[in-house]
């Protein structure tokens, strides 16, 4: 394990990528960000992260990225459509031995592990990607195992549950009346704060030795529904109404149906055990009450995950 990495480069600035540049500024380190136009550079300067011009998408932008000796966090998420995470491919064919980073963390999916029916997923649980886009995630997992093994960086995969935090509450489904599914039907689902999230990520970076994958959930698996009701009652606006399976592979969209039939409960004793990882919203409750303390209603969004558990 090597925790003296202070210089960084976060592939994927968005919410998470920039709460970990903050708590990696505040060790000391030296944050720099990929950005793919001008707009995305002049943002990256205003939260005092440096910009590296690249885009994944264009193999012959990333020529020459800087990453020799450093610690990255590959946020980025795949492209749509197909079985490959052409993102991650492209930054493994760029970065070569000259360039060789320390030590990668990437974000996949606890969605690489299919329908396990509701039971309960270790890490030593064997993958069964379902989705296409679960098996972009792992794709990708794949992919940058093999370019760290011949290139001898240290990999650590986050296999990561549906995120909550500020710009991901469903108010709008809330005040739209959207169903959920009946409470008696509904599966067991897993969550993990965005600032929990973000701790992790760095504490992996600092504890997490090479090839090593973690879980990365709150350990307390509820249900969309559950979701959805002490968001209302918390945000002070009616319970939605709950349908039948029936009715809601007729009224949800098809995103919303792959989160409740492909049910896990998600185990995250190697993460607490090995990270030493001290949650701040260790629950649904305390996790909702602290995003809703610090979000003005006009400003909140639709839930959004980097996958769902």
């Amino acid at each position: 394990m090597d925790n003296s990495i202070t210089d960084i480069l976060i592939i994927g600035c968005g919410d998470i990528g920039v709460r970990v540049a903050r708590l990696e500024q505040a060790q000391g380190g030296a944050v720099a960000g990929l950005a793919r136009s001008e707009a995305g550079a002049e943002r990256l300067r205003g939260l005092g992260i440096e910009p590296v011009t690249g885009d994944l998408d264009e193999p012959e932008s990333l020529s020459g990225l800087p990453t020799a000796g450093k610690l990255i966090f590959f946020f980025a998420p795949p492209p749509g459509g197909g079985p490959w995470d052409t993102r991650m491919r492209n930054f493994c064919a760029a970065v070569g031995s000259d360039q060789a980073p320390a030590k990668v963390i990437y974000i996949s999916t606890s969605g690489v592990y299919g329908d396990c029916g509701g039971a309960w997923v270790t890490e030593e649980t064997p993958v069964n990607a379902q989705t296409s886009r679960a098996k972009r995630r792992l794709d990708a997992e794949s992919v940058l195992q093999e370019w760290g093994a011949r290139l001898g960086v240290s990999v650590v995969i986050l296999r990561v549950t549906g995120i909550y935090g500020p710009g991901r509450l469903p108010l709008a489904r809330l005040q739209q009346g959207h169903p959920v599914l009946d409470e008696a039907e509904s599966p067991p689902t897993n969550r993990i704060h965005a600032d929990d999230l973000a701790a992790v990520c760095v504490a992996a970076a600092q504890r997490a030795e090479n090839g090593e994958i973690f879980n990365v959930s709150d350990g307390q698996p509820g249900t969309m529904t559950q979701y959805f009701s002490v968001a209302a009652d918390l945000l002070g606006l009616p319970r939605p109404p709950q349908v039948s399976m029936e009715e809601a592979r007729r009224v949800m969209t098809p995103m919303m149906l792959s989160y409740l039939t492909e049910t896990r409960r998600m185990d995250n004793r190697r993460m607490m055990e090995k990270l030493g990882v001290t949650l701040l919203y260790p629950n649904l409750q305390s996790g909702l009450k602290n995003v809703i303390s610090q979000i003005d209603q006009p400003n909140m969004g639709y839930l959004g995950s980097v996958g769902h558990g």
